[in-house]
């Protein structure tokens, strides 16, 4: 894990949903909470457009965060934003304090690699899907990965990526996977262009098959007509 991110907020004493309005609204502020641990939930806010500016470093989503109140610190890490459904604003922040001493659950984002250069796309003209874009992992704070890389380059058309076959840093499980194989997640596929030879091939065989089932119903009606002569 890279060094902390640290994270400038007030204390706030006016609760309830009119007084998280205005501050929004007039004081430019988010309204957000600390909980989690021995200690007792911390209302704080944070300067929205600060807080704002920090979420474009995707590294805040998934490291351990410093969040200072005035003279005191607490360690905590992102774990929920409320935003507008329309204006797509922050409403709303949730922190959960961490001990360095107790695993956590978080979503790490994924790093694809080598996508332009892939097999499937490069040589076999395919395009990559991704069915997912962060994994849900389990580690102790000092173990988080900023991001989990997927090498998509000598991925074939037709071919998924599953979950078991990304190697996850030391330190760190999927908590998909510890439920078990049924739960072996589909990461990202290469997909053959629309109108291929595999495509037409899997039409033509269709095709076939259906003539098949057709000439069979035939003989079959010529039989029933053999047995009443």
């Amino acid at each position: 894990m890279s060094d902390q991110f640290e994270l400038n907020a007030e204390a706030r004493t006016d609760m309830g949903k009119g007084a998280s309005r205005r501050l929004r609204r007039n004081a430019g502020l988010v309204p957000a909470i600390i909980y989690g641990g021995d200690a007792n939930p911390r209302p704080v806010t944070l300067i929205a457009k600060d807080f704002e500016k920090a979420l474009e470093n995707e590294a805040y989503y998934s490291h351990v965060l410093t969040v200072k109140v005035g003279k005191e610190k607490e360690k905590a890490i992102l774990k929920d934003l409320q935003r507008h459904p329309a204006k797509n604003r922050i409403m709303h922040a949730d922190f959960m304090r961490i001990d360095d001493n107790v695993a956590l659950r978080l979503h790490v984002p994924i790093h694809f690699l080598n996508e332009t250069a892939c097999y499937g796309v490069k040589t076999q003209g395919g395009i990559i899907q991704h069915q997912e874009t962060d994994i849900e992992v389990q580690c102790l704070p000092a173990d988080i990965p900023p991001f989990i890389e997927v090498d998509m380059l000598e991925v074939q058309t037709g071919q998924i990526v599953h979950l078991s076959e990304v190697t996850l840093p030391a330190g760190v499980t999927s908590v998909a996977l510890a439920l078990g194989e049924d739960h072996d997640l589909a990461i990202a596929s290469v997909n053959a262009p629309k109108g291929s030879d595999e495509e037409l091939d899997d039409a033509a065989a269709e095709s076939e098959d259906g003539a098949e089932s057709e000439e069979g119903a035939d003989d079959s009606k010529s039989d029933d007509g053999d047995s009443a002569d």
